[in-house]
């Protein structure tokens, strides 16, 4: 539970997490998951207001599911049917999203963040030791100063009375968003580009029945020269984004007087006629913006703090509950000792090659969404006017959703030294998603500890102890007529092979055999092991 806003901070902390956004909260749930405690600093009285994030990708719900938010999660959400983009008021774009009985969860779900980090709040609360709940998490407080030692960090914290506390922290991870206030104590500077390009943001309740998809206008005759978003959210939420001119004036644009009949103008042209009220008006543009790297000895960086991209295909929130699960295992590692800390720095260099991976596609989708300059608006014109008639087209029209990271050149990779048939589960690849005997998924299996997946031979015993000694699981599919053999790169069922999967889900190495040498080898040349 929330300690009352008078009571005493701890003077020391193994954690202490300065944001608690979804990226933040979820975090000190994934730690108390591993037996870590923390305390969570956050400016706001409670969860955000206004819809902000709204999109929740299949990796982003796995990952809450690993602390058990995803019941919640799934049960509020709307699941994506598909997507519509218009040319003026001419459909140039459907497409429909793939639906696989043999996925835990839909590739997408509209949501707004703040029952995200309803969600997560919720599970971090479960978790408790002998000494109470494992997750201390203070509001109206704000991180006032950062000083960096040797082996801790000492973190100046005012309090809901506006007293300032002192907490010793071993690690601070901030997640205090796009103006961190972490980032600016240790002088550090966010390095990319930032578009002009601006979108007002608007949250409405109005009743439709329309399905739950992607909705975007290019040029509408309701708003002419403007690109129109519009997502259902939970609870009867329309949540639109349009962009305005380059010479308005982004304080007059967000006034209601303003907003509210480019709004009715709209729902007007398309055919939306029950009575709606506005909620929510804020005003965004798009930055491509990273750090060069998320860890500074004993401080890490993660969410909008270590990067901000487009909100063009999905790419912010998840990107940022993605560094959670990337981060909580190898931090928990290292706290309790089981690894060095130069395990942090994996953190580092495969997140900041996600960030830029994520920069890539999202500035691509910005470009078409929000051209840049009047080459770009020439070739979107051009491209739109073709989609109209060539179906070959308008599959450039679609801004390319979030899809997980493959950590190309991680250290914790092993190298092949076989030959698959499929890079599905290639090194640094999230493990395919497969539906069990039992009617559960593999990927139920991942997220606390190491996962060590037989196929063919069962291992023996002395190999399943030495493995288990090694704090590793084993998920057996020897003897299965199991029709997935081909996802993790093997030709036939009479193969044997073993692979070694993370507790974040990804493949760190696979071996052909049963031999179970080459998987502890993996764990101590990787630097997982002490």
């Amino acid at each position: 539970m929330n300690k009352p806003t008078n009571s005493p901070f701890p003077v020391n902390t193994p954690v202490l997490i300065a944001g608690g956004g979804p990226v933040g909260l979820t975090l000190a749930a994934l730690l108390a998951s591993f037996g870590i405690r923390s305390v969570v600093i956050e400016n706001d009285p409670s969860y955000c207001t206004g819809s902000r994030a709204i999109c929740m990708s299949r990796r982003s719900q796995e990952i809450l599911g690993w602390v058990g938010a995803d019941k919640p999660l799934v049960e509020t959400g709307l699941s994506w049917v598909g997507g519509r983009s218009y040319y003026r008021d001419t459909e140039v774009l459907h497409f429909q999203m793939p639906s696989d009985p043999t996925q835990r969860f839909a590739p997408m779900v509209n949501i707004q963040q703040y029952f995200a980090e309803q969600f997560a709040h919720e599970a971090a609360q479960k978790y408790q030791d002998n000494y109470g709940d494992l997750v201390d998490v203070r509001w109206n407080c704000k991180v006032e100063a950062v000083r960096q030692q040797a082996d801790f960090n000492e973190v100046d914290v005012v309090d809901a009375d506006g007293k300032t506390q002192t907490i010793r922290a071993d690690w601070l991870v901030a997640c205090d968003g796009g103006r961190s206030t972490v980032r600016e104590q240790l002088g550090l500077q966010l390095q990319g580009m930032q578009y002009d390009g601006k979108y007002v943001i608007v949250d409405i309740r109005q009743k439709t029945k329309r399905d739950v998809e992607r909705l975007a206008w290019f040029d509408p005759p309701s708003n002419p020269g403007s690109t129109i978003l519009m997502h259902r959210q939970p609870e009867d939420v329309w949540r639109i984004d349009y962009q305005i001119r380059d010479d308005e004036d982004p304080v007059e644009a967000i006034k209601p007087e303003n907003v509210l009949p480019r709004v009715q103008s709209h729902l007007s042209m398309i055919g939306e006629n029950e009575p709606w009220e506005p909620l929510w008006i804020s005003i965004y543009n798009a930055k491509c913006l990273s750090l060069e790297k998320y860890r500074h000895n004993r401080v890490l960086f993660a969410g909008d703090a270590a990067h901000l991209v487009p909100i063009f295909g999905v790419r912010g929130l998840n990107s940022g509950l993605d560094d959670a699960g990337n981060l909580a295992w190898k931090l928990a590692r290292v706290i309790n000792g089981t690894s060095p800390d130069s395990l942090l720095d994996t953190y580092s260099t495969e997140r900041v090659h996600a960030a830029h991976e994520n920069m890539v596609f999202g500035a691509k989708s910005t470009e078409f969404m929000a051209p840049p300059n009047f080459a770009f608006k020439l070739m979107r014109e051009a491209t739109l006017k073709l989609a109209l008639a060539d179906e070959k087209v308008r599959s450039l029209i679609n801004p390319r959703q979030s899809m997980p990271i493959h950590y190309v050149g991680s250290s914790l990779n092993l190298p092949d030294s076989d030959i698959w048939s499929s890079d599905l589960a290639a090194p640094g690849m999230p493990a395919p998603e497969v539906l069990l005997d039992n009617g559960s998924h593999l990927t139920q299996q991942f997220g606390k500890g190491f996962v060590c997946i037989v196929f063919g031979d069962s291992l023996d015993k002395p190999k399943q102890t030495e493995l288990a000694h090694n704090s590793i699981k084993i998920h057996s599919f020897s003897g299965n007529k199991y029709a997935g053999y081909s996802q993790f790169g093997l030709s036939n069922q009479t193969e044997s092979a073993l692979i070694l999967v993370r507790p974040d889900g990804y493949v760190m190495g696979r071996w052909k055999g049963s031999d179970i040498a080459p998987v502890l080898t993996a764990m101590k040349q990787t630097g997982v092991m002490s």
